[in-house]
């Protein structure tokens, strides 16, 4: 079996494929305000192509696929067609991200596939927040939708928060009592640069300034975490509550020189690095279902996976376009 080595010696395991472009929220640090110009349906891959596209990867040593947006569940069918790929590859690591508006609709049906994981979305707990960075977003969707997944016993469910400097750092302590009253495992990313017009220095804290943002001070220490599922986050256990955070710093600390993951966007091109520009058409050889021509453009492919972001970053990435 082949292996995804690249030219830094990186074994790349994970994947993340977004399903579509659309999103029934317009998110201020994801894309513009007037949005942006949706993909045609005859371009985006059908779902029987990214179930042979998932099994090339696997193929190829990859065991953990996260399905991603703009929002996948605005995608009619995605519940049937993960659960087709979950019966066809059982022991692949199945993983979804959503901003939870739609949960309360399917998380019942999700709960029976087996996903490994899913990450929800959401930066403030509070609704006039909710409704200026979302722009068209109902945090009341949201907070039915996260307890629907509770309920339905989804496993490792993650709140995932981006921190913005005069937006939403003084929520920290309430975004961590609301994960652990719902039982979910809080995140908080910093703000990443992908798009100029939308970042700024100013804005941004670092996530050593988060960790000392957090309640209890000098309680929360380091946990150790061995395996490549672990992610990006470096997570912290609060010795005197027990509770456990985590934090993602893919600016201040990145985490480049450990990346195993590569992004597929919903058209079909093969992304090396979330800031990365350069993207490798796969559609054709998709649609042809020419699994040698794609295991060969992929092998080439990842030897152009930047050592780190920093090193090919322009400013200009719309996160709708790239899948998280």
């Amino acid at each position: 079996m082949a292996e995804l080595i690249d030219f830094y010696g990186r074994h790349l395991r994970y994947v993340r494929i977004s399903i579509t472009d659309r999103c029934n929220f317009r998110c201020s640090y994801c894309m513009p305000a007037e949005g942006v110009e949706c993909l045609s349906h005859a371009d985006i891959l059908r779902y029987e192509d990214i179930s042979f596209l998932c099994g090339t990867f696997w193929d190829l040593g990859v065991r953990k696929f996260r399905f991603t947006g703009g929002e996948p569940l605005v995608r009619k069918g995605l519940v049937p067609f993960l659960a087709q790929l979950k019966e066809e590859f059982p022991k692949m690591k199945l993983a979804l991200t959503t901003n939870a508006s739609l949960l309360d609709r399917y998380a019942p049906e999700l709960a029976k596939i087996g996903l490994h994981s899913l990450n929800i979305s959401l930066d403030t707990l509070d609704p006039v927040k909710f409704a200026e960075v979302t722009r068209i977003g109902s945090l009341s969707d949201v907070i039915t939708g996260i307890r629907a997944a509770v309920r339905a016993g989804i496993p490792n469910l993650k709140l995932n928060a981006v921190l913005i400097k005069g937006f939403n750092d003084h929520e920290i302590g309430g975004l961590l009592r609301f994960a652990k009253e719902e039982g979910l495992l809080l995140r908080l990313i910093e703000f990443m640069p992908l798009e100029d017009d939308v970042w700024s220095r100013e804005r941004f804290i670092s996530g050593s300034e988060i960790l000392a943002m957090l309640p209890d001070g000098d309680a929360w220490k380091v946990e150790k975490r061995g395996t490549d599922e672990d992610g990006p986050a470096k997570y912290y256990v609060n010795e005197k509550t027990g509770d456990t955070i985590g934090i993602i710093t893919a600016v201040s600390d990145h985490f480049c020189e450990k990346c195993n993951r590569l992004r597929v966007s919903a058209s079909g091109k093969l992304r090396m690095c979330l800031f990365s520009a350069e993207e490798i058409p796969l559609a054709q050889m998709i649609r042809n279902h020419d699994k040698a021509g794609l295991e060969q453009l992929i092998l080439e492919s990842i030897k152009r996976k930047p050592r780190c972001w920093d090193d090919i970053h322009d400013g200009k990435q719309h996160m709708s376009g790239i899948g998280g």
